[in-house]
């Protein structure tokens, strides 16, 4: 009970329950204010960059030329991550909530889960060592087999350091999140559902393809957009793996490649000064932008299909 009555018949909160709600309101007014210092403090720092010329934005005559590219390379890397990472993240989800026995479902779960906690730095060393020069093959073979498509045009790059391989990398980086909010999507689906269809003769995969995917569709969705969130935003790995230029090119397996705003920000903030710098900062505004449009759009349809909203 939250109330107690007192002789009149009023009601009375508990001191608890009085310390408790104020808590919880100071912890959220904290976050807000804290994005709202970010956003502030990033407007205000990025401000004097519209006046910046090209010997402070690396040769763009204005801030619009310098931060596109960046922008480009950035949404290319997250969506190509995306791509890769949520049909493999539906294929694990459907497998431990439907398929696999319980006990290994959980070890297969927990081993998912774990991702999320390995380092972005950790995430880069192995691109960099081991899955970019794995790679240089296949970048030769689809550039001397596949170079009439934008993609493959080549000459693919003799050390692996390209846009798709670091869009590999996101896209492990990614996997847990989009895997971890499926899974429990899946598993929510009404049980009544799931033995109508197989009643009426439906094989497993039908019944998912009935009955699961139908109702986890929203949350699909929000999962997809929550990974992208988290793919715009990586700096380490991406700055580690990509050899990048800042241009803007389609081709995926050169050593000519786009640069993300992250990345971008990671690798020449510290040798930066003056107009240069707040060229940066006004970047990071560009990216935090993008991301907060992102996580809302996501945070809106995930509050759309929660249990009793209209």
């Amino acid at each position: 009970m939250s109330t107690v009555t007192t002789g009149t018949g009023s009601p009375k909160r508990r001191l608890g329950d009085l310390v408790f709600a104020n808590l919880t309101r100071a912890a959220g007014l904290t976050i807000l204010i804290a994005l709202a210092g970010v956003g502030i403090f990033l407007t205000v720092e990025g401000i004097p960059a519209f006046g910046a010329g090209p010997d402070d934005l690396k040769g763009h005559s204005n801030l619009l030329t310098y931060v596109a590219p960046l922008v480009f390379g950035t949404l290319l890397a997250a969506v190509i991550a995306l791509l890769i990472a949520v049909p493999l993240a539906l294929g694990v989800a459907l497998s431990i909530s439907h398929y696999a026995p319980r006990r290994i479902a959980a070890g297969v779960g927990y081993l998912v889960d774990l991702l999320a906690a390995v380092p972005s730095v950790v995430y880069g060393l192995w691109g960099i060592a081991v899955l970019g020069p794995k790679l240089v093959p296949v970048y030769k073979w689809l550039a001397s087999h596949f170079d009439w498509i934008p993609f493959f045009a080549g000459p693919a790059s003799n050390t692996g350091r390209t846009i798709f391989t670091a869009s590999i990398v996101l896209a492990l980086m990614v996997l847990p999140i989009v895997t971890a909010i499926t899974r429990e999507i899946f598993a929510q689906t009404p049980r009544l559902n799931e033995e109508a269809a197989l009643a009426l003769g439906a094989t497993r995969w039908e019944m998912i393809r009935l009955a699961v995917l139908p109702y986890g569709r929203s949350g699909i969705v929000s999962a997809a957009m929550l990974g992208l969130g988290r793919a715009l935003g990586e700096t380490m790995a991406v700055a580690m793996v990509l050899s990048a230029s800042g241009v803007v090119t389609w081709n995926l397996i050169s050593a000519t490649n786009p640069s993300t705003i992250a990345a971008n920000i990671a690798l020449t903030f510290a040798d930066a000064t003056g107009t240069a710098r707040n060229a940066l900062i006004a970047s990071g505004l560009v990216l935090f932008l993008i991301t907060f449009v992102v996580n809302f759009s996501a945070r809106a349809i995930v509050s759309r299909y929660e249990p009793g909203s209209k």
